[in-house]
This record gives structure tokens, C-alpha cells and sequence, in this order.
């Protein structure tokens, strides 16, 4: 199979290959599947362990890179059901704990990460639901219901902001989402959100515009800089649920916070409970058949230009979704 992978951690130009290898097969235990992959998803997770950052290692001599894709299952492992022999999917999770993820032509995963994808529904979008949309949902449902409740989404503009404030919306909740940039307040969809920028004068003012008692619940991109934002707007036993930060030791203020009762839930989505993945990616299926989860698509690239893809993510990657096309 044509495929991309590095041996070595590095710059993307530097380290990532792309190639001829052999096809895998899906393992002689129960319950993989392998899907022909169609598109794969680069997410700032995926660029992060090729470079090393935090002082990560590699975690297997040889990685194909990338977590998300879709395509279509051409092979079972055992106890699998055989109608599931060309079903269109979307995966998640290729690469995660695993050496080969979806930057080649086939991906072998445990059969529940290949998600039916609706014949309506564009592989574009497929791709782009693995880490963000698994991401926002827990960060949207981990504490409980959202029906009724006032959501505020950080980063509204960004991969997983985006899917947390149309989940959100999809269950329920009010949504209030804020953008960096007063110009960039057209690019948010006011059927799903009212829009505050943090470059207003008052931004606590106006998102308390919205919500005088207080947001039930916080999803946060970026913690260092919003923590005292977060508390000027948080009811009481809100929830703080904080996937990025930009220090690496964020402070907090802590007494206004704890005589608020405010919960700070940290979310890694390598490490999310079984269930939750598996209910976010029912539920992600579920809005997206409806209409309710849209993606916006930045660059696409060919295999063979990855590094340029990688480059892109890792420069902040603009407003949409960066994918890498796989040849057939």
C-alpha cells in the first residue's frame, strides 16, 4: 500500500516519508476491521508526536500517522459481522496507542472505530469527527445533560469549538461562543450561537448580556487566558471543562472559583472512558445525520505533500479542517 510514516521525530519535511508498504491484515484476535481510506484528518495531536513535543518519545519505531479518517471496510478480523464487507465509515482512534494510523491507503482498527457513515454524509466530513467531535462531546456532555442550560464555547472558530457549540445547541442548550476578533464575529453561525470577541471592551459584560445568572457550563480552549474571564461569567456549580491551555503552568483563581463551586474538568482524549467514545460517536453520527454538524474544510492535500499539511496544522491552521486525500 502507498503510505506516509516517520522513524524519527522531527520537522515534517524531515522525518515524514511516503511509500510503499505492506498491507495490513486485521489481527487474529476478534474484532478488527480494515478500511481502505479515502481521506485522513490531521489534528494538532497528530503533528504533536511526530515533533516531540513535550519531550514525547516515540511510542513504536515506525508510525503512520493520524488518528481520524473515513473510507470503507474491505476486510474482517474474527467474529466480526459480514455485512459490514463495504460499509462506509468514519474512524477514530487509528493511531492512538496503535503504530498505523489512516496516512495510507489502509487503517486497521477495533471494529467499533469504524462508524457506519451515513450515505448522505461526505467523507470530508467522516474525517473530521474522530478527535474534535469525540473531544467536544465530552467536554459538552461529561457532567450530564445540556437541555435547558447556558454553554459557553471558547474558540468557537476552532475544530473541536465549533462541534461543541452545534452538539451543544443539537441537545438543547443555549449556546454563547466567543471569537478572538470583533471581524471574525460573521464567521459564527447565529442559528447556533450568540457570538461575543474577546476583543470588546467588556466581554464578561456582554457575554452576562445573555446569561445574567451565569453560564452552566464552559468549554475551554484556552484556560491561561480565560481563567479570570471563566470566573466573572460562571454560576454557581458550574463546570469549567478546559481540553488546552497556552501555559504550561496555568493559574487559576482558585477562592473565587471554589467559593463558587466551580468544577475544572481536564479532558486528554487518548484517555477517555470506552463508553464515553463509544457514546460520542453514536451521537456524533446521530447530529450529523440530521443536519445538525457541519465542518468547515480548510487545505486539502495529497499523500505525497503531508509535510505541507502538517506544516499547516502546526502554524494554527486558519478556520477549517485540514485534511490529506489518499489515492485509490
Amino acid at each position: 500500500m502507498l503510505a506516509s510514516w516517520y522513524d524519527a521525530q522531527g520537522p515534517a519535511a524531515d522525518v515524514l516519508h511516503v511509500g510503499e508498504l505492506p498491507d495490513p491484515v486485521p489481527g487474529p484476535g476478534p474484532g478488527e476491521v480494515r478500511v481502505r481510506v479515502t481521506v485522513s484528518g490531521v489534528n494538532p495531536g497528530d503533528t504533536k508526536k511526530r515533533r516531540g513535543w513535550l519531550g514525547s518519545s516515540m511510542s513504536f519505531p515506525r508510525v503512520i500517522p493520524h488518528s481520524d479518517g473515513a473510507g470503507v471496510i474491505d476486510a474482517l478480523g474474527a467474529g466480526v459481522d459480514v455485512h459490514r464487507v463495504g460499509q462506509r465509515v468514519w474512524v477514530y482512534g487509528a493511531q492512538s496507542y496503535r503504530p498505523f494510523g489512516t496516512a495510507a491507503q489502509y487503517t486497521v482498527v477495533p471494529d467499533h472505530q469504524a462508524v457506519p457513515l451515513p450515505d448522505h454524509l461526505s467523507d470530508e466530513l467522516g474525517a473530521s469527527l474522530g478527535i474534535p467531535g469525540i473531544t467536544a462531546h465530552r467536554a459538552v456532555f461529561a457532567d450530564g445533560p445540556v437541555d435547558g442550560q447556558l454553554v459557553l464555547v471558547h474558540g468557537v472558530l476552532g475544530g473541536v469549538g465549533s462541534l461543541a457549540a452545534q452538539l451543544a445547541h443539537w441537545a438543547g442548550a443555549t449556546v454563547i461562543a466567543t471569537v478572538r476578533r470583533t471581524a471574525d464575529l460573521d464567521h459564527v453561525d447565529p442559528a447556533v450561537a450568540h457570538a461575543i470577541a474577546l476583543d470588546t471592551g467588556e466581554p464578561a459584560a456582554a457575554i452576562r448580556s445573555y446569561s445574567p445568572r451565569g453560564v452552566d457550563r464552559i468549554i475551554e480552549v484556552a484556560l491561561s487566558d480565560n481563567a479570570d474571564l471563566d470566573n466573572a461569567v460562571a454560576a454557581n456549580n458550574a463546570v469549567i471543562a478546559a481540553y488546552a491551555t497556552r501555559s504550561d503552568r496555568t493559574e487559576i483563581p482558585f477562592w473565587p472559583l471554589l467559593f463558587n463551586n466551580v468544577t475544572l474538568r481536564l479532558i486528554g482524549s487518548d484517555d477517555f472512558p470506552a463508553e464515553a467514545r463509544r457514546q460520542a460517536a453514536r451521537d456524533l453520527t446521530s447530529a450529523a445525520a440530521v443536519g445538525a454538524l457541519t465542518v468547515a474544510v480548510g487545505d486539502r492535500h495529497p499523500l505525497d505533500d503531508i509535510a505541507k499539511a502538517h506544516d499547516r496544522v502546526d502554524a494554527g491552521g486558519g478556520h477549517g479542517r485540514i485534511l490529506v486525500t489518499i489515492p485509490q
